[in-house]
Parts: structure tokens; C-alpha cells; sequence
């Protein structure tokens, strides 16, 4: 599915249900959403007002060292579902920086989750190209190592494909996401020292059109 080029980026401040995050996201109509992992399905309650897309926990899981738990994640998507509530879309199970295992783990949970009925996206990892995205994936997920995933966003952006950058937290970061059309974007990091902090602060001020960007460029996009 191509993007519609109008689109404004959205904002997915990850498993964050603070009041500032709600206020925006009436003020800012399509401008701020949740991505919501299994992990936080137990404080967050999800809201029919706010726009919102399923994570699967597996960078978390990657960073601690835990096994990746897919009861957890199954149970996430029939919690969705029995609320009545449809997601942007649910991110398939994947390994984080491996492609191989990222994509026999599509070829496990990408039929499992496409039983929801929902768009199905896929975490593309170090190596990947267009080449390996599967016919029924709708969004890609750049995710991988750090600078892989801002090297390689020109790549997956001009596929014409709903594409969505993880790990975003620094406002001029997403100037550089602006700039190659992208859908949306995640970040742990907004709500950092709570709503009063740096990168709140920044935040708001970027959805007021307030905030103007350096020159300085990362990893060499520009």
C-alpha cells in the first residue's frame, strides 16, 4: 500500500499514557499515537480516541537478555480484539540485527497474526533489502542496529511502502523522518525526566511547528 505523501508524521511515545501524551493527541489530531507492547498491557488501557499499533516486546527482550514470551504476545492480541479495537498495525515476532531469524520468524506468526485481520509489519534488520519483504507485509518496521537503521531509511522509504522508524527520541530526528515521508515513528525516551523534561519540551514545541531544526545531519542523510 503507498503512502499517502500528505500524511503528517505521527509520534508513538512507546507504552506512555501520560496526560501531556492524551492532551496532544486532541490538539494534534493524526500527530501522536502509542505503540504498545505486551509488557505495558497491563498500566496502559488503551483509549478509542488514540491512534495506536502492537509491538511484540522482541527489542526488550533483545536489551535484557530474557527469553522473548509469546504467550505474552498472544495474549496481547486477543486482548485487543475482545476490546474491539483495531490497531495501525501489529508487528510479527522478530529477531533483532539477525536477518535470518527475522524471517522464519514471519514464516512462524506472520499467518498467526494476519488471523486478526489487521496490517501486518515487519522489523526489518542489518541486511535487509526490498528484496525481502514479504507480499502480505504492509508496513515496514526499520529497526535493526542503530546505524544501519538511519543509513539504510532512504532504501526502505523509497519502496513507496507505510514505513515506520523505531527508537526515534531526538527531535531532529524526526525532521530527517519528515523529510523521506515517513508514516511514523516510536521512541521510549519523550517522557524522560516526565513531561516538564528536554525532550518533552521539544516534542511539544515540534508539534506546534515551533521548534527549528540544526544543520547538523546524522549518518550522512540529508
Amino acid at each position: 500500500m503507498a503512502r499517502d505523501e500528505r500524511r503528517k508524521l505521527m509520534v508513538m511515545p512507546s507504552n506512555n499514557s501520560s496526560a501531556i501524551v492524551h492532551y496532544w493527541a486532541g490538539r494534534y489530531d493524526g500527530r501522536i499515537g502509542w505503540l504498545v507492547g505486551p509488557s505495558a498491557m497491563k498500566k496502559t488501557k488503551l483509549r478509542p480516541w488514540m491512534p495506536f499499533a502492537l509491538d511484540n516486546d522482541a527489542f526488550a527482550s533483545w536489551t535484557t537478555g530474557r527469553p522473548w514470551d509469546e504467550a505474552a504476545w498472544l495474549a496481547m492480541l486477543g486482548n485487543v480484539r475482545a476490546q474491539g479495537l483495531k490497531p495501525k498495525w501489529v508487528l510479527v515476532p522478530d529477531v533483532v540485527a539477525d536477518r535470518e531469524a527475522t524471517l522464519a520468524k514471519w514464516e512462524q506468526y506472520a499467518p498467526v497474526a494476519a488471523l486478526y485481520g489487521w496490517p501486518l509489519a515487519i522489523a526489518v534488520q542489518d541486511g535487509m533489502t526490498p528484496a525481502d519483504i514479504p507480499a502480505n507485509a504492509e508496513v515496514i518496521f526499520i529497526g535493526g542496529t542503530t546505524e544501519w537503521k538511519w543509513r539504510s531509511l532512504p532504501m526502505w522509504a523509497r519502496t513507496g511502502a507505510r514505513v515506520h522508524v523505531g527508537r526515534v527520541n531526538e527531535v531532529e530526528r524526526l525532521h530527517i523522518c519528515e523529510r523521506w515521508r515517513v508514516e511514523s515513528v516510536d521512541g521510549t525516551g519523550w517522557m524522560q525526566g516526565t513531561e516538564n523534561g528536554r525532550q518533552a519540551k521539544a516534542l511539544g514545541q515540534w508539534l506546534a511547528g515551533q521548534y527549528q531544526p540544526s544543520h547538523e545531519l546524522f549518518y550522512g542523510i540529508n
